[in-house]
């Protein structure tokens, strides 16, 4: 095995770990039994990645590649629930963004560069990086029965992976290192959905016009 793939199961461990995080915690907040906590986990932690492979036709799927990431989730999760469970600790929305953040910039990159070892057009391998990024967040809303905050949240979600790709695509074009291209477009998209937290900076939304007013 390469270095550099050594270092895209890193970076792809990480980010399981990010997204389950944060699927635990929206778990948490809706009250879901243990079965609930586990199921919303692992959706938000392989489901991105589970349909970049479907869309690269990549076989067996990463997360089967890598069985033994199912356990550290299984023991991840538990750890946790009895960790807030016994210390009380509320699971906020503001609890959940941060880790959140950190797993769309690093499947954000590894989803890009993946598309691009397998040649897929500049635009593809942004889009890609962006559907592993966001996808499973957007199951994770809508098994807790609600909107996805993909499509609701003004604030740069999306955009951010969007940015971060092009980030790694014109790393790779520059002839820069693949673990050039992962840090960069990680970093990147991270920095900027942090700082869009930071600063709460807001996308423009539609606005219904009431055709009853004067």
């Amino acid at each position: 095995m390469h270095f550099i793939d050594i270092v895209r199961i890193g970076v792809e461990a990480a980010a399981v770990i990010a997204f389950a995080m944060s699927g635990l915690i929206a778990a948490a907040r809706k009250q879901l039994d243990v079965v609930g906590a586990f199921v919303v986990a692992g959706l938000t932690a392989f489901g991105g990645g589970t349909l970049r492979d479907i869309l690269l036709d990549r076989r067996p799927f990463f997360w089967v590649e890598h069985s033994t990431w199912l356990w550290v989730l299984l023991a991840l999760c538990s750890g946790a629930m009895m960790l807030m469970h016994g210390r009380h600790i509320a699971p906020t929305e503001r609890a959940m963004q941060w880790p959140d953040a950190l797993g769309l910039g690093l499947f954000t990159a590894t989803g890009t560069q993946l598309a691009l070892t397998q040649q897929m057009p500049m635009l593809v391998a942004v889009l890609l990086g962006v559907v592993t990024a966001t996808f499973g967040g957007v199951l994770r809303d809508i098994v807790c029965n609600e909107i996805p905050s993909l499509f609701r949240d003004r604030r740069p979600y999306a955009v951010c992976a969007f940015i971060g790709g092009w980030t790694a695509v014109a790393a790779h074009a520059w002839g820069a290192s693949e673990l050039a291209v992962l840090l960069l477009g990680s970093i990147v998209t991270t920095l900027l959905r942090m700082v869009s937290l930071w600063s709460g900076f807001t996308l423009p939304s539609w606005q219904q016009r009431d055709d009853a007013s004067p």
